[in-house]
């Protein structure tokens, strides 16, 4: 039986969807191939062992993950996690580690680099492929370069738009309004906001400065809201495979962090989205290079934007670390994929250590 060393929680502002989808891993992992490890990340950073009986309770339903006041863990450089034991290191038994950790800290290379030192598989894109996924303007420009098609946008940089706030409101009149403000690196639509008109500019470019020093300006698109789960590793022993799309059907007047994860309500998920084969298809395709440009791995969502008026497609965005929840796009894409739960759960976990064991047969020095 595999040892999985279970990440939750996080300094981010997903600290606490980060609990949910945790939750709902472990409840799905397969008893009989997998034991649960959970380690939680408070919100201050520190990294806490949880009891045995929390993974129990989970996967029988009955209660949230929770982080508890428990051991304190640490890693160690090629040798990875022990936990303070009575005044004494134990080393924590791991085959692999599963980072389901949303945002900041979490999905943009920092847990990634770390585990790469530790020397131990783990599920999701490397090192690169989180940063450059979690940075949405280098992604756009990757993008570009290899002739995917994104929306126009104005780049914002706070030390710019703090000594020169006129520069600002000019671009994005050229790219006029309505608009949407959001950081460059913060997930789940954290610090995003729909902007009406100039004059409400500067209060959401503050708010986005908040979550990070870069924010991307786009133009309001009237636009379909297109979904596509990529599963596999680029490089790796198989291709990676596209699901067929999905629809998001926001009820709120965007697809914010409320209607992805509190209002159980806040939209509706078509699955798969009603479009023509020839567009499903274009999506699918459009995912999987949008997926080899970044050399990602493992899993991430691809989000297009597909305008109601020209039919022209879009990418948005990518997110390498998915939600997990029991409402989230990314499991359901694949169950109706022909993926259910557990099996994309174990496949996950396979790939990461596909890909350590590909990586641990290189040379690193003479």
């Amino acid at each position: 039986m595999k040892k999985i060393i279970i990440l939750y929680g996080g300094k981010s502002g997903e600290h606490e969807v980060s609990k949910v989808s945790a939750a709902s891993v472990v409840k799905n992992l397969d008893p009989a191939a997998f034991e649960p490890i959970l380690v939680g990340i408070t919100k201050k950073g520190l990294f806490r062992l949880q009891p045995a009986s929390l993974a129990v309770r989970a996967r029988a339903g009955l209660s949230p993950l929770s982080i508890d006041e428990g051991p304190r863990v640490f890693i160690s450089p090629n040798e990875g996690f022990f936990a303070e034991k009575d005044g004494r290191m134990e080393k924590l038994p791991c085959d692999a580690v599963f980072p389901v950790l949303h945002g900041t800290f979490g999905e943009d290379g920092t847990i990634q680099g770390m585990l790469e030192t530790a020397n131990l598989p783990y599920v999701g894109a490397p090192v690169l492929g989180s940063a450059l996924g979690m940075d949405k303007e280098k992604a756009k420009a990757l993008w570009t370069e290899a002739g995917l098609p994104v929306v126009p946008y104005v780049l914002i940089r706070a030390s710019s738009y703090r000594e020169d706030p006129g520069s600002t409101a000019a671009a994005v009149a050229k790219l006029g309004y309505p608009c949407f403000v959001k950081p460059v690196c913060a997930g789940s639509s954290v610090g995003a906001s729909k902007v009406p008109d100039a004059a409400s500019l500067d209060s959401a470019v503050k708010e986005a400065l908040n979550w990070d020093d870069k924010v991307l300006v786009e133009p309001f698109i009237e636009a379909r809201e297109i979904e596509c789960a990529v599963f596999g590793n680029t490089g790796g022993l198989k291709a990676p495979a596209a699901f067929a799309p999905g629809e998001v059907i926001p009820r709120h007047e965007f697809y914010d962090y409320n209607a992805k994860y509190i209002d159980p309500d806040g939209a509706a998920l078509d699955i798969p989205a009603k479009l023509p084969a020839a567009m499903a298809e274009q999506v699918r395709q459009t995912a999987l290079r949008a997926y080899a440009a970044l050399d990602l791995a493992g899993m991430s969502r691809v989000d297009f934007f597909l305008d109601k008026k020209s039919g022209k497609l879009y990418l948005n965005e990518v997110n390498t670390i998915p939600g997990f929840t029991s409402i989230s796009m990314y499991p359901k894409l694949c169950e109706v994929g022909g993926l259910p739960y557990s099996r994309l759960l174990a496949g996950l976990i396979d790939l990461a250590i596909e890909r350590h064991e590909a990586r641990r047969s290189l040379s690193y020095n003479k």
